[in-house]
């Protein structure tokens, strides 16, 4: 059975309204719960970016989700915090918690001063934070000297067992790659063909653990407004690596948008005023092999959409389980 989860935006909502959020999805029938980590939002129309490990405590408190986020240990965080923050949450909330890591971007990375590294030094970075990650996650004293450097760290406070550790991937080379270390591989909505390409490299390579898809869309009471909230909130995020991954502030990521069309954002976002499209594009995701699906709702006001698939789409979904 694929679950569905909401993802929640801290680039667009305050941390206080998106805890409200999280917990009018419980009510409305999500299953689960995922989160984004960013320093700064896309735009300066989404205006938001909360502290996402702080949130992370206060969500998985006032609901009974399982929540995850998708990370970047390496630059802003050293592995052995991003370890730490993992193994609090895990231990206070057993089998709720996971964690997507991911080589990171440089509009949160370059706050450090440090030199933004070429995709393949992030790469094998990533590949050390993980190594790190688990064997302080194991209880083992750690020290390392390479991309990353740790000092006889350990962790004092630890879960029973580790929470999953999933790689983040959006093309099949990346997907291959995380199958040699990932409990579990997340990637965004593409093409349908795109999508069954990526999902199946991670299978192929041995990857192993649930295939989870972060879906945006845009869902309001009439197409043309559902487009014109898709354009004013996500036009700066459809850009293709590398661009999405070297824009360094929000000034340069609007700059870049300036004259991408509403058409063009609906090639990324899945735009619809139709209870029934919405349930139809999850049957096709779910046809994929996708044990989680993740919907994100890219309007700043939730109310519509969550109506929305309590009243038509999740007991549709449920029912034909």
């Amino acid at each position: 059975m694929t679950v569905l989860g909401l993802h929640c935006s801290h680039e667009q909502l305050s941390p206080r309204t998106l805890l409200t959020v999280v917990k009018d999805a419980e009510d409305a029938g999500f299953a689960a719960a995922m989160c984004s980590d960013h320093l700064s939002p896309w735009s300066e129309r989404q205006g938001q970016s909360g502290f996402a490990w702080s949130w992370l405590g206060s969500a998985l408190e006032s609901t009974d989700l399982s929540l995850g986020v998708v990370t970047a240990p390496g630059q802003r965080y050293h592995p052995v915090i991003t370890a730490q923050a993992i193994a609090t949450l895990e231990e206070m909330y057993p089998g709720r918690f996971w964690a997507a890591l991911g080589s990171g971007e440089a509009m949160n990375e370059h706050i450090t001063g440090d030199r933004w590294p070429s995709k393949p030094e992030r790469k094998a970075r990533l590949r050390e934070c993980v190594e790190v990650i688990r064997a302080l996650l194991a209880g083992e004293e750690v020290s390392h000297r390479g991309l990353v450097t740790v000092d006889r760290a350990r962790l004092w406070s630890l879960p029973e067992s580790p929470p999953p550790l999933i790689g983040a991937a959006v093309t099949r080379d990346t997907a291959e790659w995380v199958a040699s270390w990932a409990d579990g591989l997340v990637t965004i909505l593409q093409p349908m063909a795109d999508l069954a390409d990526v999902i199946g490299a991670y299978r192929n390579a041995g990857g192993r653990g649930d295939v989870v898809v972060q879906t945006q869309v845009s869902v309001a009471p009439t197409h043309e407004q559902a487009l014109r909230t898709a354009h004013d909130q996500w036009r700066t995020n459809v850009f293709p690596p590398p661009l999405c991954w070297d824009l360094e502030t929000v000034e340069h990521y609007d700059q870049a948008a300036e004259h991408v069309t509403p058409e063009a954002v609906a090639e990324s976002v899945f735009v619809t005023a139709d209870p029934g499209e919405l349930s139809g594009l999850i049957d096709r995701i779910s046809g994929q092999g996708v044990d989680r699906i993740y919907l994100h709702n890219v309007d700043k006001n939730q109310d519509f959409f969550l109506d929305t698939m309590a009243q038509h789409v999740l007991p549709q979904f449920m029912a034909g389980q």
